[in-house]
This record gives structure tokens, C-alpha cells and sequence, in this order.
């Protein structure tokens, strides 16, 4: 084994002395060595001395450290917000290629629902009638009488209405999820324009995850997918 003698270390020393010169960044870019060469400078002056570049230095990295964490925050909202973008284009192209409306309401509670990663989703559409059996419908499609999407989105408070309402814990028994309600731990409701002379209605999107739908939370690409889905949804009552 060969062993490495002063000559050879005097030489290697010599090499990263003249990278170092030639390219200072070899250093400046290094944290930790740049941490050690002002810790050393400091004890070399001794403990009466203050040395202000220690000081700027923490701060520094403290400032980096921070905007670090915000780039990386940013990047991580950026990558979320496009990967939900396409989950609403594709649940609304499924949607779209449906050629019967049976078939649409019930990739509803099928694909679409995988799609958009919810354990539900119904449709809620009011009659004053009573409505005969539904068939396979049924799994998806909710009949209710006048006044009950005000009343489900608004919790029964008297609250100016609002187009989509994000909220959080278990969905009542009254709500139009039926026996899965248990399980949900959040809701997206999204309220329906039919068209002149039609009463409202109302799409419920609900969720195992607690933190899937909560308020605070944006609108902006539900309200996308609501303002297509009424418009191909008024082509079918049509």
C-alpha cells in the first residue's frame, strides 16, 4: 500500500490552492466552508473581539433557508394546481362522450369520481313532483323537492347564498350521499343554473379526506368544471 509522504501532500495542497484561485466560487458556494474559515477567523482574533461577518453570515443563511423553503413551496402549489387542472379536463372530456344521458349521470359516480380522487358524487336535481324509481340512476341522481339545495348548501342558516360551498365533517343524513355519508369527512357542493323556468340544482362531491374540501380553499377550477357541466347538462333536459 502506498503511503502518501509530505512532498505529496504539499503538492496536492499546491493543486487546490490554484483551483481555489482560479475559481473562487469553489468556496464561496460551500456553506460549510465558508462557516469553518469565519469560525477560524474569530478565534484567531480572540474572545474580546466581535466579528460582524459571522453575524451577516447567520443571517444570510437564515434569509436563504427561507427563501428556499418558499421556492420550494411555490414550485410544490404550481405542480398541484396543474396536476388538478387536468384532472378537471379530464373528467370533463368523459363527460363529453357520453352518448346517452344515462351514461352521463352515471360515469358521474364512476370514472369521473376516480378522476377527481372524491368517494362520491351526486346530482341533485329539484321537482315538485314526486319522482318515479330511478333504476340504476339511482346511485347517482337525487330527486328533491323545491328549496332543498338552498337549504343543504346554506346548513339551514339564513346566509347570503353562494355558488360553491367548501366544508369540512361528516355530512348529515339528509344530505344526498345515502349510506357512504359516514364515511365522508368533507364536501364540495356546487349549485346549478338550469336555465329560465327551471329550479336549481345542485352537483356534491364528498370525500374520505378531511382536508379534500375546506374553506379558504380556491374556487376557481370547480367553478370551471360546474359552468360546463350545467351547460351540457341543460342539452340533455332540454
Amino acid at each position: 500500500m502506498a503511503v502518501t509522504g509530505p512532498a505529496e501532500d504539499s503538492g496536492a495542497l499546491d493543486e487546490w490552492r490554484k483551483r481555489v484561485l482560479q475559481d473562487p466560487g469553489i468556496v464561496l458556494d460551500d456553506p460549510e466552508v465558508m462557516r469553518a474559515l469565519v469560525l477560524t477567523s474569530e478565534r484567531a482574533m480572540g474572545g474580546n473581539v466581535v466579528d460582524l461577518r459571522g453575524m451577516a453570515m447567520e443571517r444570510l443563511e437564515s434569509r436563504l433557508e427561507r427563501l428556499e423553503d418558499t421556492h420550494r413551496a411555490v414550485i410544490a402549489a404550481a405542480y398541484e394546481n396543474l396536476a388538478s387542472t387536468n384532472q378537471i379536463h379530464r373528467a370533463l372530456l368523459t363527460l363529453l362522450d357520453a352518448d346517452r344521458f344515462e351514461g352521463f349521470v352515471l360515469d358521474l359516480g364512476g370514472e369521473v369520481a376516480d378522476i377527481l380522487r372524491v368517494e362520491a358524487v351526486r346530482l341533485v336535481l329539484e321537482s315538485a313532483e314526486q319522482s318515479a324509481g330511478l333504476g340504476k340512476l339511482d346511485r347517482v341522481l337525487r330527486v328533491k323537492p323545491p328549496g332543498y339545495v338552498e337549504h343543504y348548501m346554506s346548513g339551514g342558516r339564513p346566509v347570503p347564498p353562494r355558488p360553491i360551498v367548501l366544508r369540512q365533517g361528516v355530512p348529515p343524513s339528509s344530505g344526498p350521499y345515502g349510506e357512504v355519508a359516514a364515511d365522508l369527512r368533507s364536501e364540495a357542493l356546487m349549485r346549478l343554473d338550469l336555465g329560465p323556468g327551471r329550479l336549481p340544482g345542485m352537483l356534491a362531491m364528498g370525500s374520505e379526506d378531511p382536508h379534500r374540501f375546506k374553506p379558504g380553499q380556491g374556487t376557481d377550477l370547480l367553478s370551471f368544471f360546474t359552468g360546463t357541466f350545467e351547460r351540457v347538462l341543460r342539452r340533455w333536459l332540454s
